[in-house]
Order: structure tokens, then C-alpha cells, then sequence
């Protein structure tokens, strides 16, 4: 019996089988490894826009808003804008977007800002969107004066759907 397995070991059959066992082991590895990898940095890359400075997270929601299907997608100069940082328009409807990338929550100001956007620029819709949540003051005041919230999840999520897409 002893010599019988050691014959099938040492036979070419059987190394060619466990050649091919090693490599699927080694090929499944990578696989998770690259799985793996492609998983943390997706989230990296969401948490980042936490570290952008006011204009520079202008640009990179004007790219994520490009990506999602915004066209005519204008960042407005950094000072006097009237309350508005991106002018972008979709599926016919024209925007006026206020960004805000701040580590507190968005308060009436900024929902006053795209509402006053809005009307100079002579958008359809007005629209915050931010890195942080809404105050309760602000979502009251953007149902009022019919501006959109796109909050982190808001924004999230469109990062997410790009991810899938691409």
C-alpha cells in the first residue's frame, strides 16, 4: 500500500493535478487580495473629499456631478458668486449648486445662498451640496424656498453608483 502511493505521487498524473490545485490556490489568493484592495480604496477615495479646501471641492463635485450626467458643467469664480459655485444642467433642467465642505453642519445660509443663486443666474433649481448633514433650521427653510439637500449620503451614494458603473 505504501508503495502504491508513493508510485501515484511520484507518477506525472498526479503532479500535473497537484500543479493545478497549487495555482487555483495561488489564483483565488489574488483574487480576494485584489477584491480586497479595490474595496479600501474606494473608500479612501470617498474620505477624501473631507480634506479638499472650499474651491478644490468645488471642482472635484463639478467632476462627480460630469460623471453622473450633468452637462454644461461650470464652476463659477471663487469670490462673488452670487451664491452659487457650480452652474450645470441635466436632462433639460438647469442648476444653480452652492457647495459647502465644512466639518460642522450646514445651517440656513447656505440654503439662503442657493436660493439667491438660483435667481441670478436664472437656474431652475436651486441645490447645496455638502460633505456634512443639514440643521433642522436649514431643512425647514430649503422645503420654504424649494432648494435641494444633497447631503454626505446624498453624495455618497453618487460616488457609489460611479463605482458600480465604471
Amino acid at each position: 500500500m505504501k508503495d502504491n502511493l508513493l508510485n501515484l505521487i511520484q507518477s506525472k498524473d498526479m503532479m500535473q493535478f497537484l500543479s493545478i490545485i497549487g495555482m487555483i490556490l495561488i489564483i483565488s489568493v489574488l483574487c480576494v487580495g485584489i477584491v480586497s484592495f479595490l474595496k479600501n480604496h474606494r473608500h479612501i477615495k470617498q474620505e477624501n473629499f473631507d480634506l479638499l479646501e472650499g474651491h478644490e471641492f468645488e471642482y472635484y463635485c463639478a467632476e462627480v456631478l460630469r460623471k453622473k450626467g450633468f452637462i454644461e458643467v461650470e464652476v463659477t469664480k471663487g469670490s462673488g458668486d452670487y451664491g452659487a459655485d457650480i452652474l450645470a444642467e441635466k436632462e433639460g433642467v438647469t442648476y444653480a449648486i452652492q457647495c459647502k465642505c465644512y466639518t460642522a453642519p450646514i445651517g440656513v445660509k447656505a440654503i439662503q445662498e442657493a436660493y439667491a443663486g438660483r435667481d441670478y443666474y436664472d437656474r431652475m433649481v436651486g441645490a447645496v451640496l455638502t460633505n456634512q448633514y443639514f440643521t433642522t433650521p436649514a431643512v425647514e427653510a430649503a422645503k420654504k424656498l424649494k432648494i435641494l439637500l444633497w447631503d454626505r449620503g446624498y453624495l455618497e451614494s453618487m460616488l457609489e453608483e460611479e463605482n458600480v458603473v465604471s
